[in-house]
């Protein structure tokens, strides 16, 4: 199979998995009502979710290297579109956690199902415009959920919203499940149990220094952007006294440019020979930004160009993050490693959000812009150490399923 269709159908993948993140969020303010919740409440069911797809994702990865990424893969969105249909017949809001969970545990299998597969079949000249287009299609996932929830919600009501993104979700399975039959053996977990590694052996692999790194840079990745994504919009308004289509504006326009970065990373990162000096400059332009976004001195109208610098420069880094995480992981082992570094992305998203909150309600939004930047230049450290302390290995370190 070739290499532009396996990079399409494993995008087209994780734009499902995205795609079924936002189908609830946008209709809180209904189940809020019909649920007779509160807004903390509902917030909980999002922690539900992140909390158990970042406790399963290693787990997941264990079973990728030993039942094959393909399996696993097709198992995970089957169990997360079946909860969000599910989600949909809710009677009680104990109901809605519960499919939260189930959603969760789905959610856990892609990132290291699809690098797994990602690693194992494009060839080397392209593996890091492979990672590109991977994450993009998950942004797009993230853009038409709330157009597909909201249209069919405002045609025929939430629950039909929830069982039309089910199943949608599921029709997308079955479809890429019949298009991935050819990917090969070295997806199908036909690796003789015998030449395996002992679950001890593969707990040294995740716990050695560059893969921690690894799993600290994803962490502090998520505990920044998740600042910007979340609280940018009302940042901006207490510092500048911005107006909301201003703020709201210079957002997307970050997120636009974030996108256009993560595409343009992929190129120049398949050309890079170092990929630690590709992310850690992106990431420093990124902290600079974000200080100057925290001086308050940038007028009102060159916010937008800000945001869209820092969107941009975070987006570049993207591929080559990917490729450093690559050349750390040790043959065989792409699905575990995978799984555990991206763990970090949830760890980020349920212990920072709390924090910068807290920070506005104390009126303090420079803070919060300035702990961004901190936590950017602290990843740079954490790229440092990936590059100079690469697992050892005999053979290449392009993993397999």
């Amino acid at each position: 199979m070739g290499d532009f269709r396996v990079i399409g159908l494993i995008g087209a993948g994780h734009l499902i998995s995205h795609f079924l993140q936002l189908t609830l969020p946008p209709l809180f303010p209904l189940l809020r009502s019909e649920l007779d919740v509160s807004w903390a409440a509902l917030g909980v069911v999002s922690s539900v979710f992140y909390g158990a797809s970042g406790l399963a994702q290693t787990v997941a990865g264990f079973f990728v290297d030993r039942l094959g990424a393909r399996r696993v893969l097709l198992a995970g969105m089957t169990v997360m579109g079946l909860a969000i249909a599910l989600a949909g017949l809710t009677s009680s809001y104990w109901m809605l956690l519960a499919a939260a969970a189930l959603a969760g545990l789905g959610n856990s299998v892609f990132h290291p199902a699809d690098y797994s597969i990602l690693n194992s079949t494009v060839g080397a000249r392209r593996i890091a415009r492979a990672y590109s287009v991977h994450a993009i299609s998950g942004n797009l996932g993230w853009v038409l959920a709330p157009i597909v929830v909201g249209t069919v919600t405002h045609l025929a009501g939430w629950r039909v919203a929830l069982l039309t993104a089910g199943g949608l979700a599921l029709l997308g399975t079955l479809v890429l499940a019949t298009q991935t039959r050819g990917l090969g053996a070295a997806m199908a977990g036909t690796t003789p149990a015998a030449s395996r590694p002992s679950v001890a052996a593969d707990l040294r692999v995740l716990l050695a220094v560059p893969i921690m790194m690894a799993f600290g840079y994803f962490a502090l990745l998520t505990a920044s952007t998740t600042g910007i994504q979340t609280f940018a919009v009302p940042a901006l308004g207490l510092i500048y006294d911005a107006p909301l289509t201003v703020a709201t504006g210079a957002l997307t326009v970050y997120l636009f440019a974030n996108a256009t970065g993560i595409l343009a990373g992929g190129f120049l990162a398949d050309r890079a020979s170092r990929h630690d000096v590709v992310a850690a400059t992106g990431v420093t332009c990124a902290a600079a930004l974000m200080l100057t976004l925290a001086s308050g001195r940038p007028p009102l109208s060159a916010i937008a160009v800000v945001m869209a610098a820092t969107g941009f420069s975070m987006g570049i880094t993207a591929p080559s993050r990917d490729m450093l995480v690559r050349a750390a992981t040790p043959r065989g082992s792409s699905g575990k490693v995978f799984g555990f570094v991206y763990s970090g992305l949830d760890l980020g998203s349920l212990v920072a959000p709390p924090v910068y909150g807290w920070l506005l309600d104390r009126g303090e939004p420079r803070a919060m812009f300035a702990v961004v930047a901190a936590l950017m230049f602290v990843m740079i450290l954490t790229v440092i150490q990936v590059r100079r302390r690469v697992v050892p290995a005999t053979a290449p370190a392009a993993g397999g399923s």
